[in-house]
């Protein structure tokens, strides 16, 4: 039996919405990070994905610069003392990290799918 066709899903839209690759409906997560076991509209198994450091690599990629910029304009044109910058930065990258996390691997997910790399074991 041959499986059903599903129209592309935009990637973006896909990885903004943390949404199943494959249909763009189902919800990827059933925690912070935790993938469910299989999307709940269209049946598509996740066991295979695995996206690996990738999007830790990526939010550091993006959160580290932005905040070393800001950090260094901050520091040159005020002067604050440590504890302000430990006030300012921290929530910072923990939020921005926190923000990006989930969309990043649901990105790579998407990207997984869609270059057929969500094969399952041998």
């Amino acid at each position: 039996m041959a499986e059903p066709w599903y129209p592309p899903v935009p990637v973006l839209a896909q990885a903004l919405g943390c949404r199943c690759p494959r249909c763009g409906q189902g919800r990827l997560f059933k925690g912070l990070l935790a993938l469910r076991p299989v999307c709940s509209v269209c049946g598509l198994d996740y066991a295979s994905v695995d996206t690996g450091d990738g999007p830790a690599v990526f939010v550091i990629f993006i959160i580290g610069p932005v905040v070393v910029a800001l950090a260094l304009w901050f520091e040159l044109t005020f002067a604050p003392p440590l504890w302000l910058h430990a006030l300012l930065w921290f929530p910072l990258i923990l939020g921005g990290s926190l923000a990006l996390i989930r969309p990043l691997k649901a990105f790579l997910i998407a990207q997984h799918y869609r270059h057929n790399v969500m094969e399952g074991p041998g």
